[in-house]
């Protein structure tokens, strides 16, 4: 090796390089992909993702990312909110951007000024100015900023959330990243320049505005809209509840925290749940031919703890519950359908004996006993143990599992006898006023913590699993969440500090030479944000019982 050169291995590309000692990645990637290297947006370097101004001094691993990744998707999608907010900023400097949640494929922003009118024309005027910014070409710069300067940097530029943020986080250096004079902070790294971000939307909706990416299988197409009306009405709906206890944002659940008011929040949380699970008892048993409830939602939303509550709140309207699960109606191994890798494929729903479970609906609708199937997973085969159920005039069945709002689970069933609920962790509590919080990571960090505490699963066992995961949630759930006829949010906005203390220590042990490294590394990151909040008054019913422990349902 020469003098005052190292050697870094490229994952990309499998060959190793002798680049000058203190070389950037930007430099670096000029070297591996001479003529391609406008669209690397950032770099995993020893399994820790890194923007393209990190420089390297030590032999290294790096492997470079761009939209179609994981981690590259996630820095555009970050870089693409702080041109919106620099749009903005240069338009409406008076004005407040809010960044609040995923929705119909795109990310949902309003302004918070009520007395400004967001009109299309407006919209019209700010994608242009976007644009602009773009095609400008302004780089993306990040500076190592003390936090006391970063707030008040940040407090004269009008952005009050990142104060509260980061005077309630405790670190005392705030990386700091500017646009042309216009600074922000974001959680995760953000793409070398603007010139980067070509492709993006900006639509007119509802009373604010979505901000549409590319397609990541697609890059050069933007993601199509999708209708999401009743997701929309939910997350409304817990927006305006997250106003009743006073917690929008981490800085305000920290504040919580350190002020002793962390008991009253729970139990403002866990009250409004129960309200909401009464609603929906009360709307099944007004409509009096629902005989079938069918519970959908993906995974760690808390089916089994929101079918267990249901059963209680309709018990309360006069109503028997009959409990049926969907896992137990899986076909024989054998007879199973095989992915794309010639692998067992147990989430599509021919997956499911669909004939069966419909033949057995339809006779318990008759009043007949059927003896119930059951289903092995051990050795992939049915069985049946005696267990028969049998219908009375105030019964209802309630079956849980991911195909639940599948039409074609249900297509021989009367239409009027169903009643669909979606259940999912929709997280409405955001980290500051730009930066969201994933529900798929909320939804993430309960697995993780349930299949340690009750599977003997590590953390890097779940991570592994997760991408996989979501897939099959995309394919098989998330088409048919709009059939519900109503949407359950399962996330509380005390839940991330109550899970912290559980999910740290299982997060620190994902080494370093593990590609998911970067994934346990940017949740721990998260929870640098989050003030740890005690568990003991969290009560035994409690959909997070579920994931931590201490419920008082049998599962």
């Amino acid at each position: 090796m020469e003098k005052n050169k190292i050697t870094v291995f490229c994952e990309n590309n499998g060959q190793e390089y002798q680049i000058p000692t203190g070389s950037s990645l930007k430099e670096f990637k000029k070297i591996v992909f001479p003529m391609n290297h406008q669209n690397i947006l950032g770099a995993l370097v020893n399994n820790e993702v890194q923007d393209l101004h990190y420089e390297i001094y030590n032999p290294k691993y790096v492997n470079f990312v761009d939209v179609t990744t994981l981690d590259g998707y996630s820095v555009y999608l970050r870089s693409l909110i702080f041109v919106l907010y620099k749009a903005i900023h240069n338009l409406y400097p008076k004005k407040t951007l809010v960044v609040e949640y995923h929705l119909s494929n795109g990310i949902f922003c309003r302004l918070a000024n009520k007395e400004f009118i967001l009109t299309g024309e407006r919209i019209t005027e700010i994608k242009k100015e976007m644009q602009r910014i773009i095609d400008h070409d302004y780089e993306i710069m990040r500076t190592e900023t003390p936090t006391e300067e970063a707030i008040k940097l940040f407090n004269r530029q009008g952005l009050k959330d990142k104060e509260l943020l980061l005077s309630t986080r405790g670190k005392m250096f705030t990386s700091v990243y500017s646009i042309d004079g216009t600074c922000d902070y974001f959680y995760g790294t953000l793409a070398p320049s603007t010139g980067c971000l070509k492709v993006f939307d900006l639509m007119d909706y509802k009373d604010g505005m979505l901000l549409m990416p590319p397609e990541r299988t697609n890059p050069t197409q933007i993601v199509p809209f999708v209708p999401q009306e009743k997701l929309f009405s939910t997350f409304s709906e817990f927006k305006r509840w997250g106003k009743i206890s006073e917690v929008m944002q981490i800085g305000h659940l920290n504040q919580a925290i350190e002020h002793k008011h962390a008991g009253d929040m729970i139990k403002v949380s866990e009250a409004l749940h129960e309200k909401k699970i009464s609603q929906i008892a009360d709307q099944i048993k007004k409509q009096k031919k629902v005989k079938v409830v069918l519970i959908a939602g993906p995974s760690s939303s808390g089916k089994t703890t929101f079918g267990k509550r249901l059963a209680i709140q309709l018990l309360v309207n006069g109503i028997k519950p009959v409990n049926l699960s969907l896992d137990n109606y899986f076909v024989n191994r054998e007879d199973t359908p095989r992915d794309e890798k010639g692998e067992y494929d147990f989430e599509t729903i021919d997956a499911l004996d669909i004939n069966t479970f419909n033949e057995n609906i339809m006779s318990l609708l008759r009043g007949e006993e059927v003896e119930i199937p059951k289903f092995s997973f051990e050795t992939g085969q049915r069985f049946y143990d005696g267990e028969k159920l049998k219908m009375t005039r105030n019964n209802v069945i309630i079956v849980e599992g991911i195909h639940g709002l599948n039409p074609k689970l249900t297509e021989c069933l009367p239409h009027e006898s169903l009643f669909k609920i979606f259940i999912s962790a929709l997280t409405v509590i955001s980290i500051d006023n730009h930066n969201i919080i994933n529900p798929s990571d909320n939804r993430l960090i309960r697995r993780m913590v349930r299949d340690h505490k009750y599977r003997g699963y590590s953390a890097l066992d779940t991570l592994k699993r997760w991408e996989s995961v979501l897939s099959g949630e995309q394919k098989h759930i998330t088409p048919y969440q709009e059939e519900a006829d109503v949407m359950f949010n399962s996330a509380l906005v005390y839940e991330l500090g109550a899970l912290k203390q559980q999910a740290v220590p299982l997060l620190e042990e994902v080494l370093v030479k593990y590609p998911e490294h970067s994934k346990a590394k940017r949740l721990l990151k998260f929870f640098s944000y989050v003030q740890a909040v005690p568990t003991r008054e969290i009560p035994p019913t409690s959909i997070l019982r579920e994931f931590l422990g201490g419920s008082s349902f049998k599962y």
